[in-house]
């Protein structure tokens, strides 16, 4: 039967256990930090935080709606019908900001891409306003017998007007961050 050698008498909070006669048993001792290390920032911390990624792919979605209403546009219309099918408008817009979706998207794993990501949003602003003018040059020429591909045209327009407030939005932020790194 086991046995056991224990002392067992109630004692005050001034009183230490009695010892006598047993040897002490070893003190355990372990590490607990008084003070919490901050963690390390990784380049671009504070505008990853904010999540340019899912503004990328928002992007990279509505190129490819642009870039399949510029096709559709395209098999529907003869070149000369309008300034947008003309000068491709929507393919140029929808490829433009395919790649600068891309690029928002790799700056999680490539943070040396903030530059390049902010002249092609910046690039993609600019091009979306000239879209918009030769959008609204047709849509103010257009011919009432057409009244399908305006309404095409003017769901191009709001698809251009998104794009263009994704693009200002990450502008503002990688300006804010490039900012920030620059001594």
């Amino acid at each position: 039967m086991a046995c056991a050698d224990v002392d067992m008498d109630i004692q005050g909070d001034d009183e230490g256990p009695d010892t006598s006669g047993c040897r002490t048993p070893p003190r355990i001792q372990h590490y607990q930090a008084t003070e919490l290390m901050p963690e390390d920032k990784g380049p671009l911390h504070d505008l990853l935080k904010k999540q340019p990624d899912v503004l990328g792919s928002l992007q990279m979605v509505s190129g490819i709606l642009s870039v399949g209403l510029g096709i559709i546009f395209a098999a529907t219309q003869t070149m000369g019908d309008s300034l947008f099918t003309l000068f491709r408008v929507s393919q140029l817009t929808g490829t433009l900001f395919i790649i600068a979706g891309f690029t928002s998207n790799l700056l999680f794993k490539y943070p040396r891409l903030l530059p390049v990501s902010l002249a092609i949003n910046c690039g993609c602003i600019i091009v979306a306003v000239l879209a918009a003018c030769l959008i609204g040059v047709d849509l103010t020429l257009w011919i009432p017998q057409h009244h399908q591909e305006w309404k095409m045209e003017l769901m191009e327009l709001c698809v251009l007007g998104l794009e263009v407030i994704l693009s200002v939005i990450l502008c503002v932020w990688f300006a804010k961050e490039k900012r920030a790194k620059s001594p």
